[in-house]
């Protein structure tokens, strides 16, 4: 039996990164969590310890900030191609680059006064590689809620089965959602606007009779009303409502008052694609 090495990479995770933009009296923010991982021809310090082709972690992270100050820090697709093209065409044992962003908002106060705005992250995943550049965006994080206009019901029953059917509930999720776009494409912000306009609109007008038809509908719109778009992932927790019981207390409950599950929940994932597009050229997960 032979005994080989598989696939492998390695990088510097999570160097967090604040760019402010002076350009006169008004500043710019950017704050980003930036992973770089790289894999090429690495056998040699798998195999024996030779480091003659592993360019230091330290300097992917000092390449991080150093690209913040001589290119400037736009888009989060943006910056992650700029990075991810540099490892790979700098470093000729390198054939392919990963690079994984956070952007965290910030709603401004004033020309130089910020507050940390915390309804979503943003994030990117840019790939560069032989078979070609992928940059996937998305989101993680967007808390979605309806009080009503969803129900539960039609589904198989079991001896443990105790969940009753309804036909009014409340309805939230935390949306994590990554798209991966079409080609290499300018206007990142607004695509990303977009993406995430469509999604919340969706949410708001489906009337659902599953979180499985609400995250298709969900998908369905950023396909339709993105065309730069390839395919979109979510994943959606559903973070349930339970109604309280008041009858001990002598009291009624129509639909008002709630007790907020934390744990366990149901996960409800899928991909929406369309059918006339190119397959992805590297993996991509949520």
């Amino acid at each position: 039996m032979a005994i080989v090495l598989g696939r492998n990479r390695y990088g510097k995770a999570e160097t967090r990164l604040v760019h402010v933009r002076r350009g006169g009296d008004s500043h710019e923010l950017v704050d980003l969590n930036v992973s770089v991982a790289l894999s090429g021809d690495l056998a040699a310090t798998h195999l024996s310890g030779d480091n003659a082709g592993v360019l230091p972690t330290d300097t992917m992270k000092n390449t991080v900030y150093a690209f913040a100050r001589e290119h400037g820090v736009g888009a989060p697709e943006a910056f992650g191609l700029l990075l991810a093209r540099h490892f790979v065409t700098t470093q000729p044992q390198i054939s392919g680059a990963e690079v994984t962003l956070e952007a965290y908002g910030w709603e401004r106060l004033g020309p130089h006064s910020f507050r940390r705005s915390g309804d979503h992250v943003r994030t990117a995943v840019v790939t560069v590689a032989e078979h070609g550049t992928q940059v996937v965006s998305g989101l993680k994080d967007l808390v979605l809620l309806n009080t009503t206009d969803s129900e539960f019901h039609g589904y198989p029953r079991d001896r443990y089965t105790t969940l009753p059917e309804t036909t009014d509930r409340i309805l939230a999720t935390a949306v994590a959602a990554r798209w991966r776009h079409l080609g290499d494409a300018a206007g990142w912000d607004e695509s990303f606007a977009g993406a995430k306009q469509a999604l919340v609109g969706a949410f708001v007008e489906t009337y659902s009779y599953s979180l499985q038809q609400t995250l298709y509908a969900m998908g369905e719109r950023v396909l339709r009303d993105r065309p730069e778009i390839a395919e979109i992932r979510l994943a959606l927790p559903n973070r349930h409502h339970y109604l309280v019981d008041l009858s001990p207390f002598g009291l009624d409950n129509p639909q008002e008052v709630f007790q907020a599950g934390d744990r366990p929940y149901g996960l409800i994932e899928g991909t929406v694609t369309r059918d006339d597009v190119p397959a992805a050229g590297a993996e991509w997960y949520l």
